[in-house]
């Protein structure tokens, strides 16, 4: 439960602490006091986007601190997910500065998170109820969220959704594979001569390089040979003339008979002209070089060029080309059988989609009744003693929640007829209806604090001391928070706060004080009349105060 609240230069509030107590605390005060300004800095400090118009005038930064107690083990696991541990006495704080540079800070026991983490962690600690969630009574689209949380049918939802993903999944490979015989027929002959050119060209990897190095040999054949040619004839000689390998022989020899000088570098020296002489003779001597035909060359480096520029501009390209339109082609004619595979594989998911489904809409008509006699019957604890609640099911598309549409219908008055509910409710009736909605909700709700924010609307007199009832019975065991403007409610408040708006030297503070009994009396008198408290409405608050809390 949130049990302390510290804001500094949030609009109207230059600095205030609230304390909050478990049970039933209501917050009143003159309309323009604030009230709303402090659910404001709550939803600040639990993630949500807030505006920067938030901050004070005059003041760069502002800062909501909360410190949350009391968990229970739903909660204390989804903590655990974060890394967040309670303090020695089990609490956590979280806080939030809010800059009107835009770089603010949220802090969980002292530790930078982000927004996102913080309003993951705040689904499990807060839930606020406001006009919105009203208005969300006005959208059929959100009815089915509260069957399947009465439901409890998670398993009944997950095996539907896996089989509507398969059924999807089938469906995709399916439509991928199908198309019409001659747009099959025409792809295949293009498949196949894209094949057959590249197979016929014969492509390896490497083969262009080793063309362009042919074709430059070839080229300067005889150009090169000539020349290898003289080199070899000075290296060796002829029957005439001694080469330069035979002179550097001779030199060894008289080096060896003089015996004043190594041969050592001599030789080394004959050693690498040897392997020379060796190399050009090998050039010399190979036919391949001396049958290489540049116009051959030429011819097929440009076909293949060719292949290859129109299949991906390399040689790996094209084999990976190749293999692709094979696998492709392979896939088209076998497609036939696939598909008859794919179509009973269709069918059978379809029978099984259609019996998880027919399994959640029973789960959640069943749940639909409990449901409805719930509503009923807190309704009718709240002034609405004839009302008639129903939940109507449709059948609808197959979605990922199943085939059910889902109307609340509702008739307030005898002798009506039951009508869907977004179109005949008044603000007062859905206050009530939404109330009653929470109220059966409870148990499957693990959040430890509601606040209620304008829940009075519409309502007053004998409907206001019943909402007043209800929200004192849901506060049994958990925190509830309200924002009133009526008596009734905050008369059967176990803790009652007083928003108060003072002025200062032309500036507007707002403070938030605990009322003792004696101050309830008063502020609950002036909320009944709103003038002077005279002895008979004090006696008339005092009344209400102790009666409500009987």
């Amino acid at each position: 439960m949130l049990k302390f609240l510290h804001i500094e230069n949030i609009a109207v509030i230059e600095k205030t602490d609230i304390e909050f107590k478990a049970g039933f605390n209501v917050l009143t005060g003159e309309t323009g006091a604030g009230k709303s300004i402090l659910i404001d800095a709550i939803n600040a400090v639990l993630g949500e986007r807030v505006s920067k118009d938030l901050i004070r005038n005059g003041c760069d930064n502002a800062l909501v601190t909360a410190l949350f107690g009391d968990f229970d083990s739903r909660t204390l696991e989804k903590l655990n997910e974060f890394d967040v541990t309670p303090d020695e006495d089990g609490n956590i704080l979280i806080s939030r500065k809010l800059s009107l540079n835009g770089k603010g800070i949220i802090k969980i026991n002292g530790v930078p998170v982000t927004a996102t983490v913080l309003r993951d962690i705040a689904q499990g600690l807060i839930n606020i109820h406001g006009q919105h969630d009203n208005q969300a009574l006005l959208v059929p689209e959100n009815y089915l969220s509260y069957i399947d949380a009465i439901a409890k049918n998670g398993d009944f939802l997950e095996n539907y959704y896996k089989e509507f993903k398969n059924l999807n999944a089938i469906r995709k490979e399916l439509k991928g594979l199908e198309m019409d015989e001659d747009k099959k027929a025409r792809k295949i002959d293009i498949l196949k001569y894209q094949i057959n050119e590249i197979e016929a060209a014969g492509i390896r990897e490497g083969e262009i390089t080793e063309l362009k190095n042919r074709l430059k040999i070839a080229e300067s054949y005889e150009k090169t040979y000539k020349a290898l040619s003289n080199a070899e004839y000075y290296l060796s000689g002829d029957d005439n003339n001694d080469g330069v390998l035979t002179q550097l022989k001779n030199t060894e020899k008289q080096l060896i008979i003089a015996d004043t000088v190594s041969t050592e570098k001599l030789n080394e020296a004959l050693t690498l002209i040897e392997d020379l002489r060796s190399e050009i003779g090998s050039f010399l001597n190979n036919n391949e070089f001396s049958e290489l035909n540049p116009d051959e060359i030429n011819q097929r480096l440009d076909y293949i060029t060719r292949i290859v520029l129109k299949y991906g501009g390399s040689e790996e390209t094209t084999l990976e080309f190749l293999n692709n339109a094979n696998a492709e082609l392979e896939t088209i004619q076998l497609s036939d059988k696939r598909i008859v595979e794919l179509s009973d594989l269709l069918d059978s998911s379809t029978e099984r989609l259609i019996f998880l489904a027919e399994e959640l809409t029973n789960c959640r008509r069943q749940a639909a009744l409990l449901f409805e006699n719930q509503v009923c019957e807190i309704l009718k604890e709240l002034n609405m003693p004839n009302v008639r609640f129903t939940v109507d099911f449709q059948k609808g598309k197959y979605t990922k929640l199943g085939c059910d549409n889902v109307e609340f219908m509702i008739s307030a008055n005898l002798g009506e007829t039951v009508k869907p509910l977004h179109k005949i409710a008044s603000g007062g009736e859905l206050s009530r209806i939404m109330l009653a909605i929470k109220s059966v909700l409870l148990d499957n709700d693990p959040v430890g604090t509601m606040i209620f924010d304008e829940i009075d609307t519409g309502i007053s007199g004998y409907a206001a001391d019943k909402v007043a009832k209800q929200l004192r019975f849901v506060a049994n065991g958990r925190q509830v928070i309200c924002v009133t403007h009526l008596a009734q409610i905050a008369a059967a408040s176990n803790e009652h706060l007083l928003i108060k708006k003072t002025t200062d030297n032309d500036k507007t503070f707002t403070n938030v004080s605990s009322l003792s009994y004696e101050e309830k009396i008063y502020e609950i008198a002036r909320i009944m009349s709103g003038t002077d408290i005279t002895e008979n409405l004090y006696n008339s608050a005092k009344e209400l105060i102790d009666r409500s809390n009987l």
